[in-house]
């Protein structure tokens, strides 16, 4: 099979990554970077090659007439840049979330169908061995479950640019959240019924419409509940800023992230996938209710770091157009756990619960 003649759009922290990623693989070519600013001429550098640059995504588009996008930009942009591409026939790679409404959402993939084009969705932690076992001990534990996830960001120079530019159109608990939203759904196969979410605007460097606090509550069918949180901004603490646990009947696992807990590191995207270590605790006592079996520490061998996480997703992005995959499933994961974060957003907004 010919190279996929491939276009990356967005060339900040993700875009960079999967650009890295394209350049190492025989089977992309890169045949351009688009961005409205410097750092599609900064990637190059990083790459230390002479890709073609564009400013404006649609003559990218016209002039190099791609077989593939790699689309990372800000969410308010998801929606028109993938339709684009699928119009022109090529696949999409796109980053989470899929778009930055639920209507858009369902147009990206009816166009995604409709081309008979490839749609991946950029949920990182699907690639991740230790998520990927955290998520299968975690179907162990019996039901109901309960899902306590969040991820705080002491966020500040660059990246408090970035956080204030997501938030010209969404908030945390969306932009975040349907990484963790998507985990409880693979967790659990009941289906969500309600949502509730409380939220805060604690700077006056944001819309006036969002906020950069949000936490926000979820009941499914069989009992389970789970909540989230997720915090930008130079005031938000260090403390406990990554919680992943998972508690059932027959005990609890947790994701034990101690380096990346460690001071300075919560607005850092290698400190976002970094596991480390999974503690499994089971609830069997004896007859003076003592615990039965001592907890278990799973290390695994096979702890990529974030970059090599970016290489792990494109590889599937290689095998889907190779393969030609169905990725039916997947697209409409992404559209759950996007309507679900917004209902929650919606709850925000309203004080009220949502009924799903």
């Amino acid at each position: 099979m010919e190279k996929i003649r491939i276009l990356i759009v967005g060339c900040g922290n993700m875009g960079a990554s999967h650009a890295l990623a394209y350049h190492q693989m025989d089977d992309f070519e890169i045949v351009g970077l688009v961005s409205r600013g410097a750092s599609k001429s900064a990637l190059n550098r990083k790459l230390g090659a002479n890709y073609p640059l564009f400013d404006s995504y649609e003559t990218a588009l016209d002039q190099t007439v791609p077989d593939a996008v790699c689309i990372s930009t800000y969410p308010d942009t998801h929606e028109q840049y993938a339709i684009m591409a699928f119009e022109i026939g090529a696949h999409v790679f796109i980053e989470k979330p899929l778009a930055d409404s639920v209507i858009g959402a369902v147009r990206v993939v009816q166009s995604a169908k409709k081309s008979g084009k490839k749609l991946v969705v950029g949920y990182i932690l699907r690639y991740h061995p230790s998520w990927i076992k955290f998520i299968e001990i975690g179907q162990t534990l019996g039901t109901p479950l309960v899902f306590r996830m969040n991820l705080n960001q002491q966020s500040h120079g660059y990246m408090w640019d970035v956080h204030r530019n997501l938030m010209d159109s969404l908030s945390p608990i969306v932009d975040c959240g349907v990484h963790y939203i998507d985990v409880m759904c693979q967790m659990t196969a009941a289906k969500p019924t309600q949502v509730y979410a409380i939220g805060a605007r604690l700077t006056d460097e944001i819309p006036k419409t969002n906020y950069n606090y949000g936490q926000l509550q979820i009941r499914f069918d069989d009992g389970s509940v789970g909540w989230y949180e997720a915090g930008w901004g130079p005031m938000v603490s260090e403390t406990a800023f990554f919680v992943k646990d998972v508690i059932g009947p027959k005990g609890s696992v947790s994701i034990v992230a101690n380096q990346a807990a460690s001071i300075g590191q919560s607005d850092s995207v290698e400190a976002h996938s970094k596991t480390e270590s999974l503690r499994v605790h089971y609830a069997d006592i004896d007859e003076t209710n003592n615990f039965v079996h001592s907890d278990q520490w799973v290390d695994l061998s096979d702890e990529p770091d974030h970059q090599e996480l970016c290489n792990r997703e494109q590889q599937f992005f290689l095998q889907a157009i190779k393969e030609d995959l169905n990725l039916e499933k997947s697209m409409q994961d992404a559209l759950n756990s996007l309507r679900i974060a917004f209902a929650c957003d919606e709850s925000v907004r309203s004080g009220e619960v949502v009924k799903l």
